[in-house]
């Protein structure tokens, strides 16, 4: 009998199929330090133990991609580790802080199975959740992803799409935040001097820079999350595939925009919810990304005078600037270039 693990093939798959990831892991503040290194995020709320505490959280949180990362890692060795590519993402919820020191394990539920017609794969839905070491969730999220068959004979399933909301609704939102002293928020320190109020819906802006992927950068940053799917790590494999290489990891291009968003968004501290995600069209070392959002939605809570949410689409473009930005043609596709889609609520100061 063999000991080694080969992942799950479509076909392994079943609707309602529950799964228990390996391995826990203790976030620490070294993870903290490397994420920033290589993704070169500079959120003040996410990057200084002195910023955070003056606003209101006992230290510094996590910033909420690597918290997403290192979840989202854990589910790749039983869902994702004979992917030929991730599709999306909805319904993804951050519910509690995350700071170093707290441990995170993850599992899934499949929600979702759906075949290719021409047999040879099928796409899989999964709801995952990662829990810190008190049971807590802290993160949830749907993700679909299409998955090589073992053997193209066997039966289809019975296909199954489930359905989804389009966006989390804004009651869903910033439950986990401590109140946060707005008048002790340092614009000068954060970067940037804009508050909630001074956006508006229909607003877009251009992040302006742009920051090429290495090799090793994106090697090292799937390797911190501990994602072990093939098509990132093998390139002796990756040769004879569709591309001949490896691809990146669709998570680091998300990353990626994150961090070169923060030259017009620098407030916006906070991911609170992200409503949908399109990995449009691959990404390979030696591309450099761009990126340009635009304001979708602005809202306020009734309860709440320190904080108000943004609805955000980010867009991130390969080897081409966001001047005029980018997006889709009047028939709908998306033009050259676009590679991400990204829709998610974030936290802005009033």
């Amino acid at each position: 009998m063999t000991k080694t693990n080969s992942g799950n093939f479509f076909e392994d798959f079943s609707l309602g199929q529950k799964i228990i990831h390996a391995t826990p892991r203790t976030i620490t503040e070294g993870d903290v330090a490397l994420y920033i290194a290589l993704t070169g995020s500079r959120f003040a709320v996410q990057s200084a133990d002195t910023f955070a505490m003056d606003i209101g959280y006992p230290a510094a949180p996590v910033d909420d991609m690597l918290v997403f990362h290192m979840v989202f890692g854990k589910t790749v060795p039983d869902i994702s580790l004979n992917a030929v590519a991730n599709l999306g993402y909805a319904d993804c919820r951050f519910l509690t802080s995350v700071f170093p020191g707290d441990t995170l394990s993850a599992t899934s539920e499949v929600i979702g199975l759906r075949q290719l017609s021409n047999g040879k794969a099928g796409v899989v839905y999964v709801r995952s959740s990662g829990a810190n070491q008190t049971g807590e969730t802290v993160l949830e999220f749907v993700r679909w992803v299409m998955v090589a068959k073992r053997d193209e004979a066997v039966p289809a399933p019975e296909p199954h799409v489930p359905d989804l909301p389009d966006h989390v609704s804004p009651d869903q939102l910033a439950q986990d935040l401590p109140p946060i002293d707005s008048a002790a928020y340092n614009l000068e320190l954060a970067g940037a001097p804009h508050r909630w109020g001074d956006f508006e819906s229909g607003e877009k802006i251009d992040h302006v820079d742009g920051m090429t992927i290495e090799e090793a950068e994106h090697q090292i940053a799937t390797r911190l999350y501990q994602n072990t799917a093939k098509v990132h790590f093998n390139a002796h494999a990756q040769a004879d595939s569709r591309f001949g290489k490896r691809l990146i990891y669709g998570g680091h291009v998300i990353s990626l925009a994150r961090a070169l968003s923060f030259n017009g968004l620098a407030n916006a501290f906070h991911i609170s919810a992200v409503n949908g995600g399109s990995h449009v069209a691959p990404c390979f070392a030696g591309d450099t990304v761009y990126a340009w959002s635009e304001v979708l939605e602005r809202i306020e809570f009734p309860a709440r005078e320190d904080i108000g949410a943004l609805r955000i689409r980010t867009v991130a473009l390969k080897n081409r600037t966001a001047d005029g930005f980018p997006y889709k043609s009047d028939g709908g596709d998306y033009e050259d270039g676009v590679m991400l889609d990204f829709d998610y609520w974030a936290i802005v100061p009033r």
